[in-house]
Parts: structure tokens; sequence; C-alpha cells
């Protein structure tokens, strides 16, 4: 068992209570309190569930689930200070006979057990600006259950809770008016991929209390479902892969490993092989890098101007990977069909550019002889809607990292992966950029006018202009 004390922005404290690695409960003898987003009442134990209005913890090996906490939108008796009751509807619609499960479950099981529930109270203050702020009511407990009835086959349940007696008694409109004077301490996540990379990925905001835009978190490329994408043929090294004749990817490359045994970038080429799932390699080999994720401690954090940015916790060396653009691989058809292109990225169509790689794209085998018919229909990924880290990098006209085309897992020339590697040594807490390489008056909206849109990257070759 592990205790921590927590201090919240000087307005109250907390003791978090671990079990078996899991941060079971807080211990009530905190000061009244108001925060300002979910992340904070996570952060500090006293509601860890980000989707869910009830957050309850599994007993005895899962046969018994309690409520220990509960999210509660404002009501009119709330606004008057009337805490004394709470109402709190379920979650599900039933059917008569369907058995009780999910919070549901976990309210009925806190009542049979009279286990303390923890209750914060949830505003909406809209103006020039919505607001949210979280205000925690105190312990409560599960008096009673009904059942009410929808319709003649349904009914959801409503669940009676009282307020503990002795408990400091609270001003609700006096906490949020004297929040909202108070200077913003920003917003603040743990990990924004949700356990999902092996490194977590932090996002701090310490201009306002806004946090990131919601999207979905994924680790993956999603594929569209027409595509089926076979694995490449791979080598048949013993040990990790080297520069010979013998080993298929090496060849695939030119006839060298394009990585540095510190894992490190040996140079920019149009395109690049790692090894993949059919080679007898192993996943130690210095030809596997961008497939083993991100190896630095990256956060997400609210620029000045340029909204949202990345930027590393550590230093980063120059050829480093850092990471890969993943969102869903459209074609071009359902690429442009999206209303919205901002996290669009047009893939697979650069290898044959001859102002950048003057002649380099001969040196690999698969390039020498021009576009293959895989190439004929061009591609994008698109992490509007999920992606990862990378749908937060900034353009800069002067970036600290490239784009590389890599291939591993399939052998589709025209679906590469996306990944970026530092151009040069970049320092903790530096932002990171790429060059969105768009073209001035090249960009348009769904009626074909020239969209524009102004650079704010600030460096000295800044052209004042993104597209």
């Amino acid at each position: 068992m592990i205790l921590q004390l927590f201090k919240s922005s000087g307005r109250g404290y907390v003791l978090n209570l671990m079990i078996g690695g899991t941060w079971a409960a807080s211990l009530e003898f905190m000061l009244v309190t108001c925060f300002d987003s979910d992340a904070e009442l996570f952060l500090v134990g006293l509601h860890r569930s980000q989707q869910s209005r009830v957050d309850y913890i599994n007993r005895n090996g899962g046969t018994t689930c309690l409520a220990v906490s509960i999210v509660s939108y404002a009501q009119q008796s709330v606004q008057n200070n009337n805490l004394d009751f709470l109402l709190h509807v379920g979650s599900v619609a039933a059917t008569t006979g369907q058995k009780m499960e999910g919070t549901d479950l976990a309210l009925k099981q806190s009542m049979d057990t009279k286990t303390h529930v923890r209750v914060i109270y949830r505003f909406v203050i809209t103006g020039r600006e919505e607001l949210t702020y979280y205000v925690y009511g105190g312990l409560y407990l599960v008096e009673k259950f009904c059942k009410e009835k929808l319709r003649e086959d349904k009914h959801i349940s409503t669940f009676h809770l009282t307020r503990l007696s002795g408990q400091p008694r609270i001003n609700i409109q006096q906490l949020v008016e004297k929040r909202m004077a108070e200077p913003s301490n920003g917003t603040f996540t743990v990990d924004i991929s949700a356990g999902l990379e092996k490194i977590p990925i932090s996002a701090i905001n310490s201009i306002s209390n806004e946090a990131p835009a919601p999207f979905f978190y994924i680790s993956h490329i999603q594929y569209l479902g027409k595509y089926q994408l076979d694995p490449p043929s791979g080598c048949d090294c013993v040990g990790p892969c080297s520069d010979s004749q013998k080993c298929a990817c090496v060849m695939k490359n030119g006839g060298k490993i394009p990585f540095r045994k510190t894992g490190g970038l040996l140079e920019e080429k149009p395109l690049i092989y790692e090894c993949g799932p059919s080679c007898k390699c192993p996943p130690t080999c210095r030809n596997r890098v961008g497939q083993h994720g991100i190896a630095f401690r990256l956060q997400v954090f609210k620029t000045a101007s340029m909204g949202w940015g990345v930027r590393s916790l550590d230093f980063i060396p120059t050829g480093r990977f850092v990471c890969e653009y993943i969102g869903e691989l459209l074609d071009n058809e359902d690429a442009q069909e999206r209303d919205n292109d901002e996290y669009l990225f047009l893939i697979g169509n650069n290898y044959y550019d001859v102002s950048r790689w003057a002649n380099l794209q001969k040196t690999i085998p698969s390039l020498r002889n021009g576009p293959g018919e895989e190439e004929e229909n061009f591609f994008a990924v698109d992490a509007l809607k999920c992606g990862n880290l990378a749908r937060f990098i900034n353009h800069s006209c002067t970036p600290n990292l490239f784009t590389q085309n890599v291939l591993y897992d399939h052998d589709n020339k025209g679906m590469p992966h996306i990944m970026l590697f530092a151009c040069e040594d970049i320092q903790p807490l530096e932002p990171l950029s790429y060059d969105y390489n768009y073209t001035i008056d090249g960009v348009h909206d769904s009626e074909g006018n020239i969209k524009k849109k102004r650079c704010l990257c600030g460096s000295v070759e800044c052209t004042g202009w993104l597209y």
C-alpha cells in the first residue's frame, strides 16, 4: 500500500491510496476545493474516469464493484446551496427482468455495503467563452434506489443520496466566483495516449484552462478495410543485419543499412526499408527503428500564438527518430470528401522530386524505374478524428525535424509510413517542427477558391505565409 499527499493549487489536500498498483481511493480530509477540469480530478484522485459520470472499483476478484465518486451536473437545488440531497439518474434504460450492471450495479452495491461516495458538482458558465468548473461537494451515502418506468417494458434506476452530517457547509456560488477571479493555473494531463505509447505523452497548458480538443488516440496507422496489405519478403539473417549482399533488406536500401549503430539515421533518403515481420533478424536489429515507437519523453503544450505544439523533455541528437505521423489512411477519393483538411498529410508522392533528391532515388532499386502501378493512386493520412501526438507538431520555415518515407510491414510504395527524424540537435523544451511543404496559392477550398494562411513560426527565414 502506498500513500501520497497532494496539495492542489493552494486550495486543498488529498491523501491518495494505492493498492496493488492502482490508485484506489482518496482519504477525505480535503479542504473545500474547486477544480478547472476533469483532468485535475483525475490527478488528485477524486474521480479517475474521464468517460463516465460514475467511477467505481472492483473488489473480491471482480465479483463486487463499488461506486466511489459521482460527477453530477449542477441542478437548481445545488445552485441554491442545498447539497444535503442528490438525485442521480442511472446510465442505462433497462428492460423488465434485465440484470443490473456497470455503474448502476456499482451504486447499488455501494448502497448495500454503506460505502461512502464522493460527489463532485459540475458547472458550465457561458459568456465570451464557455468555462467549466468542478466543486467537491463531500461524502454521501446512497440511501435507496428506485425503478422509474419509462414505458411499458422499459425503466431506469434512480439513486437517492444524502450528504453525511458534520462536513463543512459549502457556498457554491462564492467558490465558483472566487475561482473565476483567480489567475489560471492551466491544465495538465498525465498521458493523452492512455497507455498506448510505451512512454506517456503529457499535455500541459500554462496559458489558459483549455485542454486539447478531444480526438481518438491511436498508436498505429488505421488502414482502409478495402486494402489488404501483405507482409513483405524478409531477410534470412540469423543475427542482427549488417552491410552485406546476403541481407535482402540491405540490398533493398541500396547495399547499406541506413541507420547508425546508435540508432541515428545516416542521411535523409527518398525511401527506407526497415526489416519487417517476415525477417529472421531479432527485434534488436539496427535496421528496426521507427517501428519500435517513440524513445524520448515528448509533451504536448499550448503555445502563445500557434495553438498547441509538441516539445521534448529530453535532448534529441541529430538523426534520431522522434515519432510517426499517424492517422487514418485514405485514398484520394475518400480524402477529397473530408471537409477539414487541417490534419491531412499527402504521402507517397515525393519519391521522384529531383529538386529534393537529385539522383539519390537511383540508389534505391525499387525507385530506379520510375513510378509503379501502386503509386498511381494517391493516398493521405488524416489525423483529424484519430491520430497520435504528431498531429500537434507545428510548421516552421527552419524546422528541426524532417519527414522520412519508411516501409516495413508491407511493400506498397504508395502507402509509406511517415517517420519524423531530428535534422539537428534538439534541446530539452525546444518546440518540435517540420516543414509542411505547402505551395503558396496551391491550397484550395471545396469550391476551388485559393486559401491563404499566414505563417507564425517566427524564424529568420520565415516566408510570411504557410500557403
